[in-house]
């Protein structure tokens, strides 16, 4: 069961800026973290890759704090910070203890709302992200999931690396990531979360009169389209690929279908969570013909992916994909019984309670669904995994894992 804890706190500034909050009694630390609604999937096609250099630019300094004037001084006051760029948007956020929040508030606000984006360190974090780019092509795993999803998602931007294109990155310039700064980050685009060792609203009114609130209110944007998976089967040969692996991705409801995203987690869960799941106990402890396996939902704006990988020798393929045929075929003639339900509730349950025990996780699920205009309780998630049931389950969730409506890759040592 969940832990004791309040429902967030929730509100919108005149811009259109949006704050949420939730006190975690015990938790040593506050996180502040800062959402917005800036990710590649927001990127036109000439700033590909665009979203996660500003990532790396913010850090960079702002109009008030030199380079690495930010890290140095959030150190000191014993936190830590770090940043992640997706698909839909992008964060920022901090640990701090207690005592040194309003500080590291400000400092927060200041970096992410003000970059500098000098001309000098422009060119020199280029050179940061296309290393990062090439570390990236060098990985033959990372350019097979790459090459799945631009398959899987043709025409959309979830098909298109967020890392971006070598020679975008190459063309961009301090002026077009202002301008894309410019339009993304604003009011009615970005949210504030404030959780753990909270005091009695004094920093959630620091926030609220700060920079925050200066943010101009920015027009609305086209809605991204949602996302259509196209099914279809390549096969692609890669050098210093050590093992096969069977890739394939299926569609899945979108972030703010809750009912669905539950079934679809227990479905996977079912599928190739632990051991005893159907997909792990038959093909690698079973039959032994892969290495690993694993299917893992991807809970996206548009659209999610719910995405196997399975690792093997070259000449298993043919019996990976049969066993795992077989497989989806015998979960669809048979009820699940009720012991195998209880072990897949519980793992989708314990998941969820889980990360509300810890300031950072309880940030990362309170703030997306405030940015995204998901204001349901935090009981929620838990009420959609007792409305499913096993029938249910079967003829909706994992129908929808049907190996026949899978974009699939097999990707060979070459």
């Amino acid at each position: 069961m969940l832990p004791d804890l309040e429902q967030p706190r929730r509100r919108v500034l005149p811009n259109g800026a949006e704050l949420v909050s939730l006190p975690l009694a015990g938790a040593p630390l506050v996180c502040l973290d800062f959402w917005c609604r800036a990710g590649s999937l927001f990127e036109t096609a000439n700033e590909s890759g665009i979203a996660h250099f500003l990532e790396h630019m913010v850090f960079k300094g702002s109009h008030s704090l030199a380079a690495g004037e930010f890290d140095r001084r959030v150190e000191a006051l014993g936190g830590s910070s770090n940043a992640a760029t997706g698909f839909d948007d992008v964060h920022y956020h901090v640990l701090i203890p207690p005592e040194a929040a309003p500080e590291a508030l400000d400092l927060l606000l200041d970096l992410v709302l003000q970059p500098r984006l000098d001309g000098e360190a422009f060119a020199m974090e280029r050179q940061v992200v296309l290393e990062e780019l090439t570390q990236s092509e060098d990985q033959p795993e990372e350019v097979a999931l790459q090459h799945l999803l631009a398959i899987a998602c043709p025409g959309h931007p979830y098909g298109l690396p967020i890392l971006g294109r070598r020679e975008a990155l190459l063309a961009h310039d301090p002026a077009a990531m202002a301008a894309f700064h410019r339009r993304l980050y604003g009011g009615g685009r970005c949210v504030l979360a404030l959780t753990g060792a909270l005091d009695d609203g004094r920093l959630e009114e620091r926030a609220a009169a700060g920079a925050l609130a200066a943010l101009p209110l920015l027009p609305d944007l086209p809605q991204p389209p949602p996302l259509a998976l196209k099914p279809g089967e390549q096969r692609l040969e890669l050098p210093r690929l050590e093992a096969a692996r069977l890739l394939m991705a299926w569609g899945q409801p979108p972030a703010r279908d809750l009912r669905g995203v539950i079934g679809a987690d227990l479905a996977t869960s079912l599928l190739a969570e632990g051991r005893r799941s159907r997909l792990v106990e038959r093909l690698r402890e079973q039959l032994q013909i892969v290495e690993s396996i694993d299917l893992d939902l991807h809970v996206m704006e548009c659209g999610s992916l719910a995405l196997l990988e399975a690792v093997c020798e070259p000449t298993e393929l043919p019996a990976v994909r049969a066993a795992i045929q077989a497989v989806w075929q015998e979960v669809m003639a048979e009820p699940v019984g009720p012991i195998e339900w209880s072990r897949v509730k519980r793992l989708v349950t314990n998941s969820y309670c889980f990360a509300m025990e810890a300031a950072g996780p309880v940030a990362g699920l309170i703030a997306p669904s405030q940015l995204w205009s998901r204001h349901h309780s935090l009981e929620a998630p838990l009420e959609a995994i007792e409305a499913w049931d096993p029938e249910q389950l079967r003829s909706e969730a994992l129908a929808s894992l049907d190996p026949a409506r899978a974009c699939l890759l097999e990707a060979v040592p070459a």
